[in-house]
């Protein structure tokens, strides 16, 4: 076979080496030209040395090509894969400090809360331009395989107003199904699941081992009565305790999309862990990404080095993007968790809506399950989220402020934290602080300047209520031989 896939924001270094290998992994796929491109010259050409030497290494015919110009990088792609993160970790940091003169705490900010929000009106400009690319020089009918977040955000603007064949892709029901086996004490091949709902917030409706439904009672004891997860998801626990299914998130992630675990500073301590950034630390995402970002430029080559293991030893992922394009080029079948537009699959989420749920991939495309009905707790959650996706996504299509300050006023967190004036003054200093990344508010940025020098509401200077510093590169290779003596692979987890 030989066809064409590009990567845009290739060098999202960890995680286009994980992409490339899968794909690399696939017998027919040998032949295939796998075009990088990225805004950052030096990241790409990094990068373009790892996929180079895997390829040489394991003696494959496979194109590697890496360009800042990405129109030359799409051009005859049959596939494109969007790994962006707009504005980098400058804009990512704003998104976590300017909320929290407002009191709101956020672990990760990447899908709603203001800092998800935000990231929306710095990426969806930027997707309809790749959008606009694909249209002109890619394949007809080429599929857009989109793992940027905010995953509906960004994959309903591709879709309604991209006009390109999108798919918003996500390893969340993955991670998440892994842990429901390990709270088992069961591998996770001999678990079934069926997950359904919006991405971040989708909900396991049927968990089954060997075929044998388990009930929640059970399940909810097994994650009690397990030494780590009793201690890292109270959120999830109790979550699962009162609408009767376990969300696919992390405790941290799943903390911030609801109104109940962070209103309240002195609480937060309560519902979060501190073993890890993922189990709720404030901006612990962006203070994990900081960290690798350091470690990566310091050690690259070790990095590279480790690109000369062959294929063989390497273990597939679980990402789909390679078993989708393995599915529709060969016809074996897929089946996964996808974030696509609703039209009826969920009965009782809206219809324009972007859900993830199952499907199966083959030569025919992508076939999503339809009938699904979500438990009413689980749906009302989810209707609450996708009223603030469709306003964050319309602002920032057209530029319209006062949607977008509608948007963040509906957000579950900050709705439970905020008045209306200061929603409006936080959005006012996001659009500044952010606006080199925001063309369509240019219109709007000098009338936010002016209102921020008579500030209506006090601020202030809040790390948070869980906040830890970014350590050293020194500090990460000490604790990553602390982890390996122990058994925990660390170092391989920060790669990934």
């Amino acid at each position: 076979m030989t066809f064409k896939i590009a990567i845009i924001g290739a060098g999202s270094v960890g995680f286009t080496k994980k992409l490339c290998s899968d794909i690399l992994t696939v017998p027919e796929f040998s032949n295939i030209e796998i075009a990088l491109t990225d805004i950052n010259a030096h990241n790409l050409e990094m990068v373009e040395q790892i996929i180079s030497r895997i390829v040489k290494v394991n003696g494959l015919p496979t194109r590697v090509t890496a360009t800042t110009d990405r129109r030359a990088a799409l051009k005859d792609a049959r596939y494109i894969m969007n790994v962006v993160r707009i504005g980098g970790l400058e804009a990512f940091a704003d998104d976590i400090r300017i909320p929290l003169k407002y009191g709101v705490d956020q672990c990760v900010g990447d899908t709603i809360c203001a800092g998800g929000i935000m990231y929306a009106q710095r990426g969806i400009p930027a997707i309809l331009e790749f959008c606009k690319d694909i249209r002109e020089v890619c394949e007809p009918g080429a599929l857009l395989l989109n793992y940027a977040n905010p995953m509906a955000m960004m994959t309903w603007a591709a879709i309604d107003h991209g006009g390109v064949n999108t798919v918003g892709l996500c390893h969340g029901v993955q991670n998440g199904h892994r842990q429901i086996a390990a709270a088992l004490r069961v591998p996770m091949a001999e678990v079934d699941v069926v997950c359904s709902g919006i991405n971040h917030q989708t909900w396991y409706l049927d968990i089954r081992h060997l075929g044998r439904k388990i009930p929640k009672a059970e399940l909810l004891a097994a994650f009690e009565a397990h030494p780590a997860f009793s201690r890292q998801e109270k959120v999830r626990i109790d979550v699962l305790k009162r609408f009767g299914f376990y969300s696919t998130e992390s405790n941290g992630h799943l903390s911030e999309y609801l109104p109940w675990y962070r209103k309240r500073p002195e609480e937060i301590q309560n519902w979060i862990s501190m073993d890890d950034w993922i189990h709720g630390e404030t901006g612990g995402y962006l203070r994990y990404t900081t960290e690798n970002r350091n470690w990566f430029e310091t050690d690259f080559p070790q990095f590279l080095a480790e690109a000369d293991k062959p294929l063989s030893a390497y273990d597939r992922t679980d990402e789909h993007a390679s078993h989708i394009l393995e599915a529709l080029e060969t016809g074996r079948t897929y089946r996964g968790h996808f974030n696509i537009k609703n039209g009826g699959i969920i009965k009782n989420l809206p219809a324009d809506c972007i859900i993830e749920s199952p499907g199966f991939v083959d030569r025919f495309g992508i076939n999503m399950v339809e009938g699904v009905t979500l438990p009413d707790a689980c749906a009302a959650t989810c209707n609450v989220s996708v009223s603030v996706q469709r306003m964050g996504m319309k602002a920032a299509v057209s530029g319209d402020v006062d949607l977008l300050k509608q948007a963040v006023l509906h957000d579950p967190l900050v709705g439970a934290i905020c008045t209306p004036e200061e929603v409006w003054q936080m959005v006012d200093e996001l659009l500044v602080a952010q606006a080199k990344w925001l063309p369509q508010y240019a219109h709007a940025i000098p009338a936010a300047i002016e209102r921020l020098k008579t500030p209506k509401v006090k601020t202030r200077d809040w790390a948070g209520a869980a906040r830890q510093q970014v350590r050293s590169v020194e500090d990460l290779r000490a604790g990553a031989k602390t982890k390996a003596a122990e058994g925990h692979g660390l170092g391989t987890k920060l790669m990934g």
